[in-house]
């Protein structure tokens, strides 16, 4: 029983710390955020499953995680304030050609990881671009700007 109770425990820090340290989608990444999650794993998993390293108690905290996170997901989808708190909105950082640098500075996202979502789009200049949104998932949406 210690086990589920330090599992449910432990995903919802780290959902906590891991909303702390931002939204970079998992494809902008640098080779750092991989050490830290791979780090953040490492250290729970110790915590969670202390000396009972036993297939039942490894079964039992699998299964404690996967339904905490259903539940997670559940509530998020039937109390939509819950949802936008626990997963955000999307934030515009481009509008209308203009930065908005206050917000990339809050996101933690760097100029140079916008206009490389743009050069995805074919995009090579800043003066391409309409406006840039950070989606919920931490990518980062382009829009170009229109000709004519």
């Amino acid at each position: 029983m210690d086990s589920i109770v330090r599992a449910a425990l432990t995903y919802w820090f780290l959902y906590f710390v891991l909303r702390v340290l931002g939204r970079r989608s998992l494809q902008q990444s640098t080779g750092f955020e991989w050490i830290l999650i791979f780090l953040l794993g490492g250290v729970s998993i110790q915590a969670i499953v202390t000396d009972d390293r036993s297939l039942t108690n490894a079964w039992l905290v699998v299964m404690t995680i996967a339904l905490t996170h259903v539940g997670a997901t559940f509530l998020e989808r039937k109390v939509s304030k819950l949802g936008a708190r626990m997963e955000g909105t999307p934030v515009p950082i481009v509008e209308h050609g203009v930065w908005h640098v206050e917000r990339l500075s809050a996101l933690r996202i760097l100029e140079q990881d916008v206009m490389a979502a743009a050069r995805q789009r074919g995009l090579e200049r800043f003066d391409q671009i309409d406006s840039a949104i950070v989606e919920r998932n931490g990518a980062v949406s382009i829009v170009p700007k229109k000709d004519g």
